[in-house]
């Protein structure tokens, strides 16, 4: 209640809070007063006290029931609804109480709508038990109560505007009440309260049961279906509630009822519909599944097929098609055995087919928008259908292949008709077309006896021609993803069922596809749609990868045909290897032209010397490296495998060796990098250097660990042969095998550490399998020979021999690293102890130097110094002969003093020369 300030005028009285509490006593005392009268066998026949008791009572509740005497109301019900069946004067109360629950249940505390919620719960469950009896105007009120929920307005408005929308608000208004003022004090609840409630109740549970009990009144049935609709339409849970009581299949059971409304059937349609979108559609398939329902659909939908006129109709009967669909997903369901798929399958071959049936005479095709739409549904219902071999056998039968491939002619040909007949415009034409290349995709394959014998790969060439010359200015319709007008959808489909055709791998069929040219007719498509189009256009990224991966399954396994991919083939793959893998994460299936030009690679060049020597011309090898350095891991597999079986030619070693990439690193690098990051992956024991840890495991994963516990029989396979075709490390040891494993280029200590256990993969593999038959031997208790014994001893002792000695080749490898670096270490600072005494050198000169040109006394005394210093060294004369000798070969010396320009004694060069001295004649 607004609490109301002093001085502020207001239009209703203030009432205290002692008298609030007094009403709502008086309420509640009323309340229990009446379910103590109904409840007590001593007054049961007192009927007009107890009637007028519950007439005090819903006047006093007339504005709404309390959220805190709903579980009283409930009770009332309940006891009113027992003596219905012997004094029908309760009616008029359970109409009154119904009416009243129309209107929003009212609250005293904002609290009250948590406190209250299971009780409200439960007197909405107890609402639709009241549909039990069986009296049309309680029914009728129940429906309304539950349709009044979903309005904002009160019931009276809800119900006139339904029956009346130009009715005026002055005539929906409710009356007022004599406990107007008493409403004030209470608010309603919030708008979606109830709804809220009425997803956890019984409620839509409860009416969609009632459906069996409204045979006696089938005006009422119409409103029901009508309230479900509602019901089934704004909730998820309310649908899950209705499918938990098998609504789906009541519904459809009910569906063609006598009807005099016309409604039944188009509001039970809406509410399969409701339940598919908005409930699990696997349970409504199972449901719907039965051949009770199968038949009662094909009831349904023959009678709305046959009398179909309006617009309403057509959608009717789109909508019941779309529901069989859903059905024929089911793999259970009772479609052929009901006979209804091949009416179904017989509906098709309509328009393609002039038949005489009976069907065709009445069915009334209008060519209309209704019309084309069924007529694609019905095409994609083939694909469902197609689950079931007998439904196969309808298909041959009524040669649906044969109508699907006419569908799939290039549009002049089918644009050929017979002046004033009805035909399908050239849109609808070529979304069929579409969707016919849908359907055969999937059908197809289950069905090459047929498809050959009609010629299939004939007719999808020719549609292949046809988008190529054409051009890009033909419509085509919701299978674009971008609205263009082009034919590259038309294409993309066609491709597809060629690839699903040849992926069965039937021969005859792959050999007459191969004999109508197509190898060379999808060459020179790929290499057309990669100039035309755009590297951001999905739909042409995703043409040229499912044209690679046909291309590859054609020539997979034939010389001959890898033959005809030749040099035109070869330089298409070098042209999409060039692309690397810049765009792998781009979203626009970049990733998979990647992963389908390799494999184009290993399929159609690989094999074949003459294409493989031209692919290396090319710089295959280089592409397929650089490939390997730059992608993602998830296609080093494929680029690794390619590797390999190239390296079967001997002319692939040289490439292989010679490659360096941006950084300069080397092929053996590169894949002992990967060797190591493999092993991380799969979490393999190695220390800091990468060398082996565990001599008994220099191989095992943390996988084959987990799993070395357990037992396998002994057809299956063993871990250490299976963890070979699960990893990259068995294809790199083969490709280090075909390289050698002496003298390769560009390895690091590290790398030589890792190459140490790549030499001895394939021992250490073997030495895997012998331990784990050792350990199964053991955990088996089987009781071996001596001998025997023995030798699995000491072939398990082998491996375990190897492991060391690997490890002391690797433990060799790093002191040799080691006194390597010690070495450098010493001849580093040797060279910084010989710089810093040669700075020492020239410092001192360089002091000298000044010292010499500064003081003159200074350079007295050095040049005193000289002249004794070479007089010291000169020799002492003995006589005049040795004079005499000594002069005439003494040998001076000639210094040449230059200025260069630059300070201190770098400014001053000396050149030093040697020159004979003739001795002087003696006078």
């Amino acid at each position: 209640m607004e609490l109301l300030k002093p001085g502020k005028k207001k239009d209703v009285p203030v009432i205290s809070q002692r008298a609030t509490h007094m009403e709502v006593s008086a309420k509640s005392s009323e309340l229990h007063k009446a379910i103590q009268l109904l409840e007590d066998p001593l007054t049961t026949d007192l009927k007009e006290r107890h009637i007028f008791i519950l007439k005090k009572l819903l006047n006093r509740n007339s504005n709404g029931f309390l959220l805190r005497e709903l579980t009283g109301i409930a009770r009332v019900l309940e006891l009113c609804a027992e003596k219905v069946k012997e004094h029908p004067e309760y009616l008029f109360i359970l109409c009154e109480v119904l009416k009243i629950c129309r209107l929003p249940f009212l609250k005293e505390r904002a609290s009250d709508e948590l406190n209250y919620a299971q009780g409200v719960t439960d007197f909405l469950s107890h609402l639709g038990c009241l549909m039990r009896i069986c009296d049309a105007e309680v029914r009728q009120n129940v429906i309304e109560s539950v349709k009044s929920f979903y309005s904002c307005l009160a019931p009276t408005h809800l119900l006139d505007s339904m029956d009346n929308p130009t009715k005026s608000k002055s005539q929906t208004r409710l009356p007022k009440s004599r406990f107007s003022n008493f409403s004030l004090r209470f608010q309603p609840t919030s708008p979606g309260y109830r709804l809220q409630l009425l997803e956890l109740s019984d409620l839509p549970r409860t009416l969609l049961l009632s459906m069996a009990a409204l045979e006696n009144h089938p005006a009422i049935r119409p409103q029901l279906l009508q309230t479900l609709q509602i019901l089934s339409s704004s909730s998820d849970a309310n649908c899950a509630s209705m499918l938990h009581a098998r609504g789906a299949e009541t519904i459809c059971l009910h569906m063609n009822e006598p009807d005099p409304s016309g409604q039944v059937l188009l509001l039970s349609s809406e509410i399969l519909c409701n339940l598919l979108e908005r409930g699990n559609k696997e349970e409504v398939s199972a449901q719907l599944s039965s051949l009770d329902c199968v038949l009662s659909l094909k009831e349904a939908f023959s009678h709305v097929l046959q009398n179909a006129s309006q617009q309403s109709d057509l959608q009717l009967r789109n909508d019941l098609l779309m529901i069989i669909t859903v059905v024929a997903e089911n793999p259970n369901s009772a479609l052929t055995e009901s006979l209804f798929a091949q009416q179904l399958v017989h509906l098709i071959t309509l328009t393609e087919e002039k038949s005489p049936s009976y069907l065709a005479h009445n069915l009334g095709l209008t060519y209309k928008n209704e019309d084309f739409k069924m007529k694609k549904m019905l095409l994609n219902l083939l694909i469902p259908l197609s689950k079931d071999l007998a439904a196969l056998q309808l298909y041959e039968e009524e040669r649906i292949i044969l109508t699907l491939l006419m569908l799939v002619k290039s549009p002049g040909v089918m644009s050929e008709h017979q002046p004033g007949a009805r035909h399908w415009s050239s849109i609808q034409q070529e979304e069929l077309q579409l969707q016919a290349l849908v359907t055969l995709s999937s059908i197809a394959p289950l069905m090459l006896s047929d498809f050959m014998s009609y010629h299939g790969n004939n007719y999808l060439l020719l549609l292949l021609d046809w988008c190529v010359e054409s051009g890009a200015s033909y419509f085509h319709g919701f299978h674009d993803r971008y609205g263009r007008r082009n034919k590259k959808t038309q294409m993309l489909h066609c491709i597809r069922v060629l690839r699903s055709v040849t992926s069965q791998g039937v021969e005859f069929v792959n050999q007459d596809l191969c004999d109508q040219g197509a190898i060379h007719q999808l060459l020179e498509i790929i290499l057309q749609v990669e100039a035309s189009s755009d590297e951001d256009d999905e739909v042409a990224v995703e043409i040229m990868s499912e044209i690679q991966v046909l291309l590859s399954t054609l020539c997979e396994t034939d010389f001959h045909r890898k033959d005809l991919f030749g040099f035109e083939g070869a330089e298409m793959a070098i042209q999409f290897l060039r692309k690397g893998s810049g765009k792998f994460y781009s979203g626009l299936g970049h990733n998979k032209l990647i992963l389908s030009t390799v494999d184009c690679a290993w399929s159609c060049i690989v094999g074949c010397y003459r294409t493989e020597d031209h692919f290396l011309e090319k710089e295959g090898a280089f592409l397929l490296l650089d490939l390997l350095s730059t992608s993602p891991r998830c296609v080093h597999g494929v680029v690794l495998s390619t590797l390999l079986d190239l390296c079967d030619n001997p002319n692939t070693l040289p490439y292989l060796l010679s490659w360096r990439d941006v950084t300069g690193q080397t092929a053996p690098r590169l894949l002992l990098q990967l060797w190591r990051e493999e092993e991380e992956e799969l979490g393999v024991g190695r220390n800091h250097h990468g060398g082996i840890l565990d001599p008994q495991r220099p191989l095992l994963n943390r996988f084959q660990q987990d799993e070395s516990a357990l037992t396998f029989p002994s057809n299956a396979a063993s871990l250490a042969v299976m963890e070979i075709s699960e990893n990259l490390r068995a294809k790199m040891y083969f490709i280090f095998s075909y390289l050698g494993f002496q003298e390769l280029p560009g390895l690091s200590t590290e790398d030589y550490v890792t190459l140490s256990i790549v030499k001895q993969y394939l021992d250490f593999k073997v030495g895997e399998v012998w331990e784990e038959i050792s350990r199964e031997v053991r955990r088996e208790n089987v009781w071996l020979f001596s001998d025997d014994e023995e030798a699995l001893i000491n072939i398990c002792k082998t491996s375990e021999d190897t492991a060391r000695r690997v490890m002391a080749e690797q433990n060799q490898i790093l002191e040799q690293r080691q006194r390597e670096d010690i070495r450098k270490e010493t001849l580093f600072y040797t060279e910084m102890k010989s710089h810093r005494k040669q700075e020492a050198l020239m410092a001192k000169s360089w002091d000298s130097y000044v010292s010499r040109t500064s003081n003159y006394k200074v350079l007295k005394e050095v040049k005193a110094q000289r002249e004794s210093y070479s007089e010291s060294t000169r020799p002492k004369v003995k006589d005049e002969e040795d004079v005499n000798h000594l002069t005439k070969h003494f040998i001076g010396h000639i210094l040449a003093v230059e200025s260069t320009g630059a300070k201190g004694p770098a400014g001053v060069r000396v050149k030093l020369g040697r020159t004979a001295i003739k001795a002087k004649t003696a006078t």
